[in-house]
């Protein structure tokens, strides 16, 4: 059995400092100045490559609202893009109008549910929904997200934490994300 290996990963305030919106020429961001979108991709790229089993499952309003494709193909490194597998509203049960109201924790645990994870991680810049499962966060602030340096370490210690031990668990092989 292999098991997977996910990091559900919010963009807005994680990826970037702040939100992004959309205009008439593309997709921008809200934080004063001149904000580079994916800002932090790099940082995040950084953190994974001791993981190369680990997938990542969008829980963005990005996937949502502008397609799992756009936002997929909008993450600047192709090392971060290999590794998204989905997002979490594909097949969940709630009807489409409920799903965007329903707190982020909720959105992650009820596709943890669906399909059985038991290693899982998720960066995100809201708490809501996750409070009985705070190990399994790293909360970002909005207006920092991964440029974080105390935020980054505590990232780099759960994805230890969570992801080193699953690959003892599976008979000590190196398992790849299941696609």
């Amino acid at each position: 059995m292999v098991m997977r290996q996910v990091l559900f990963l919010d963009i807005d305030g994680v990826l970037h400092r702040g939100n992004a919106y959309r205009t008439p020429g593309g997709v921008v961001s809200s934080a004063p100045g001149q904000i580079e979108l994916f800002e932090y991709a790099g940082v995040l790229d950084e953190l994974l490559q001791p993981y190369p089993a680990v997938e990542i499952v969008l829980s963005t309003d990005w996937a949502l609202t502008l397609g799992l494709e756009y936002t997929r193909a909008s993450l600047p490194l192709a090392t971060l893009r290999d590794r998204v597998s989905e997002a979490t509203y594909y097949g969940n049960k709630f009807h489409d109008a409920v799903w965007p109201l329903l707190p982020r924790g909720a959105q992650v645990l009820d596709y943890v549910a669906r399909r059985s994870l038991t290693s899982w991680l998720a960066v995100d810049d809201r708490t809501d929904g996750f409070e009985a499962h705070r190990d399994r966060l790293v909360h970002c602030q909005s207006e920092v997200g991964l440029g974080d340096p105390a935020v980054v370490e505590l990232f780099r210690l759960r994805l230890q934490s969570v992801f080193s031990q699953s690959f003892t668990e599976v008979a000590g092989e190196r398992t790849t994300p299941s696609r």
